[in-house]
C-alpha cells in the first residue's frame, strides 16, 4: 500500500544516503558507441515468482518415475511442457520463449531477490544505494499521468535507491473499487485550498515529498484513473479468482491505457516447495492453479488489444530448485540453476533457449552468441533493450561519486541482451 508512513520510509532511506539536488540527474552520462538496442516495447510487465518454482516441472520440464501422471507432459513444437500443469499457458505456449541456461548467483532467498530486481550484488559496492530495475525504467521515461514503475501485491521489494523518490515504486494492494484515495473526503474544492495553503507554508520542502504530492494530486485529477485500478466479477472469475489474477487484471489495464507507466511488476509468492511439492493442497498444484489462468487471460487479453506486440512479459524468480528425484520430504530444495519466460514485443515464440541434460543438471548447449550461462544482469539488460534505454549507461551523479552502472560490468561486455529472443 502507498501509505504516507511507507513513503517516509522510503525518502527517509534515500535522505540519509544524500541530498537530492535536481542538478545532479542533469549530469552526464556515459555510455558504449554503437550499441545496438532492440527497441521493441513500450512497457514491461515483470512477474515475479518468489520463492522459487521449480523449473524441472515447469519451463524445463524433465520426466522421471517422480512425474505425476496430470502432468500431462506434450510436444509444442521441440518444447516439452506439462499441459495438466498449466494447461492455460499451454494455449499459448506459440508466444513463449524459455530461457533454459539460466543461472542465479546466489541460493538464498533475499539475497536472490534482491540481485534479481537490481541486478547486481546486493553486498557489493553499489549495492545499498541500487535502484529496482523499475526505477530506472521509469527514470528514463517520459512523464505521465501514472507513475512510471508500479508494483502490484509486491511488498517489500528494492526502491529507488539512490534516484529520486518519484521513481520508486507505486505500490498498492488491488481492490476491485481502484484507488480508494483518490477522492477527498471533503470534496474538490477543499483539496484545493488545503493544498494551495501547503504550497504557502512550506515552500521549502524536500524535492522527495513536494514530488509525492504532486504525483498524489495528478492522480486525483486525472480523469479516468481510477478505472485503470478496477475490475469486474467476470474479468476477476476469468482470472483465476486470486489477488494475482486481479494484478494482472490491472496490470493488463495500465500497459493498454499508455499513461506513463512502462514497469509494472506483479508477485506471486508461495513457491517454496522443500516438501510436499506434488501435494494437491499445498504443493505446486496450488500456485499454478493461481498462475496459470491469470498469465492465460493475460495473454489472450493483450494478444486481441493488439498491446502485446509492444509490451515484454518476463517471468522469473530468484534462482530454481534441485533436479531429478525428490528429497527426503518428497520435495525440492534450493538450486542455482533457473529457467525464464518471456513472451510479446517482438520475441518469437514456441521454442527454448539452452538445453540441459536429462536431470536438468548442466547444461549442454547455452543457445546464445555468449555462449554462457544467463545471468540476472542478462535479463535487466535484455529488460532495457527492449525498452530502448541503453544498458550500459553509466551514470555521474551518484553519491559515492564512483559512477553508477545501469548494469555493472555491460560497458565492458560481460553482460549483454538475449538477443536471440527477437531471432
Amino acid at each position: 500500500m502507498c501509505t504516507r508512513r511507507n513513503f517516509l520510509k522510503t525518502t527517509g532511506l534515500v535522505a540519509s544516503t544524500f541530498v537530492f539536488d535536481p542538478a545532479r540527474l542533469l549530469a552526464s552520462t556515459r555510455t558504449s558507441a554503437n550499441v545496438s538496442l532492440q527497441n521493441s516495447a513500450i512497457s514491461v510487465i515483470f512477474i515475479f515468482l518468489s520463492g522459487a518454482p521449480s523449473q524441472v516441472d515447469t519451463w524445463d520440464l524433465k520426466e522421471g518415475s517422480w512425474t505425476p501422471a496430470d502432468f500431462e507432459p506434450t510436444s509444442y513444437g521441440g518444447v516439452r511442457f506439462p499441459r495438466g500443469l498449466l494447461p492455460k499457458t499451454a494455449e499459448h505456449a506459440g508466444k513463449l520463449a524459455f530461457v533454459r541456461s539460466g543461472l542465479a548467483w546466489a541460493a538464498v532467498h533475499q539475497l536472490g531477490q534482491t540481485w534479481a530486481q537490481i541486478a547486481r550484488n546486493p553486498g557489493g559496492a553499489t549495492g545499498a544505494i541500487a535502484p529496482h530495475m523499475g526505477a530506472v525504467v521509469s527514470l528514463e521515461s517520459p512523464a505521465g499521468v501514472l507513475p512510471g514503475f508500479i508494483a502490484l501485491n509486491s511488498g517489500g521489494i528494492p526502491t529507488s535507491g539512490y534516484l529520486p523518490a518519484k521513481h520508486a515504486p507505486f505500490g498498492m494492494q488491488t481492490s476491485s473499487t481502484g484507488l480508494a484515495t483518490l477522492a477527498h473526503p471533503e470534496g474538490t474544492a477543499r483539496f484545493n485550498d488545503r493544498y494551495a495553503l501547503m504550497q504557502q507554508l512550506d515552500p521549502k520542502r524536500t524535492h522527495a515529498v513536494h514530488d509525492f504530492y504532486a504525483q498524489g494530486k495528478t492522480l486525483m485529477e486525472a480523469p479516468g484513473v481510477n478505472d485503470l485500478f478496477t475490475f469486474s466479477d467476470e474479468e476477476r472469475t476469468r482470472y483465476g479468482g486470486s489477488t494475482f489474477g486481479e494484478s494482472l487484471i490491472v496490470a493488463r489495464n495500465i500497459v493498454s491505457a499508455d499513461r506513463g507507466a512502462r514497469f509494472v511488476q506483479v508477485t506471486l509468492g508461495g513457491w517454496d516447495h522443500h516438501a510436499a511439492i506434488y501435494d494437491r493442497e499445498g504443493g505446486i498444484y496450488a500456485q499454478t492453479s493461481q498462475f496459470d489462468p491469470a498469465f492465460g487471460a493475460l495473454l489472450t487479453d493483450l494478444e486481441a488489444s493488439k498491446r502485446l506486440d509492444s509490451t515484454l512479459i518476463v517471468v522469473m524468480s530468484e534462482f530454481g530448485r534441485t533436479v531429478g528425484a525428490l528429497n527426503n520430504q518428497q520435495g525440492r530444495d534450493h538450486y542455482l540453476r533457473m529457467s525464464i519466460v518471456f513472451a510479446g514485443a517482438g520475441i518469437r515464440g514456441a521454442r527454448a533457449l539452452g538445453t540441459t541434460d536429462a536431470k536438468g543438471e548442466n547444461v549442454t548447449d547455452y543457445g546464445w552468441s555468449a555462449d554462457r550461462d544467463v545471468r540476472p544482469e542478462d535479463v535487466a539488460c535484455t529488460i532495457y533493450s527492449a525498452l530502448g534505454i541503453d544498458y550500459t549507461t553509466v551514470r555521474t551523479d551518484d553519491p559515492l561519486g564512483r559512477g553508477f552502472e545501469y548494469v555493472p560490468y555491460a560497458r565492458e561486455g560481460l553482460y549483454a541482451p538475449i538477443d536471440e529472443l527477437w531471432g
